[in-house]
């Protein structure tokens, strides 16, 4: 793929990812406002964000090639787990995920300034029972607090996981195969 494109995260993650497919891009952050909308379902809103970002950076004069904006969501019982408060809120999350299968919701998003593409690829993890310890320690580590979900899969929280069954790239930021596929679906349109 010839293309390159802007990438509207500050994530690592997302920056190490995205070189896995080869694109060149350059990268910035954006300040979106991640907050919810009252009523609105955690697809809707991770989808929202994503296309969000990608406008902005088309908003900020980053015109001249496409803009990948990008959101990640963990999803329990349809309620959307995001970055956790404090240590109370990190317990009461991993509590929730323990023993259960949860949803991580990844939104990817391309803008120019004539359009918008975008779409949101879905995954089910499923935890191990966690003891009251295991989520002490994780905490400890640091490595949850930015964390949708309070928890990096592709890091120490990884050892949680007992299935998956969907994209791990998404699970991690950005779904590699739909990222591509979405890219040369904008580039033909």
């Amino acid at each position: 793929m010839t293309c390159a494109v802007y990438l509207a995260s500050a994530s690592p993650r997302r920056k190490e990812l995205l070189t896995q497919l080869g694109i060149e891009f350059s990268q910035f952050s954006v300040d979106a406002d991640e907050s919810q909308l009252a009523n609105e379902c955690p697809h809707d809103y991770v989808e929202r964000l994503a296309r969000l970002k990608a406008q902005m950076g088309v908003e900020q004069g980053y015109t001249d090639r496409p803009v990948l904006g990008s959101d990640t969501v963990v999803v329990m019982d349809n309620e959307s787990l995001c970055k956790p408060q404090d240590k109370d809120d990190f317990t009461q999350t991993l509590k929730r995920l323990s023993g259960n299968t949860h949803q991580v919701l990844t939104a990817i998003a391309f803008a120019t300034p004539d359009k918008v593409l975008s779409c949101v690829v879905s995954t089910d993890v499923t935890f191990k029972t966690l003891s009251d310890e295991e989520i002490h320690a994780y905490w400890q580590t640091g490595e949850p607090q930015d964390k949708a979900g309070g928890y990096g899969i592709q890091g120490l929280g990884g050892r949680f996981v007992t299935h998956i069954s969907g994209s791990y790239f998404a699970v991690v930021g950005l779904p590699l195969y739909e990222t591509e596929q979405l890219l040369n679906t904008f580039l033909r349109g």
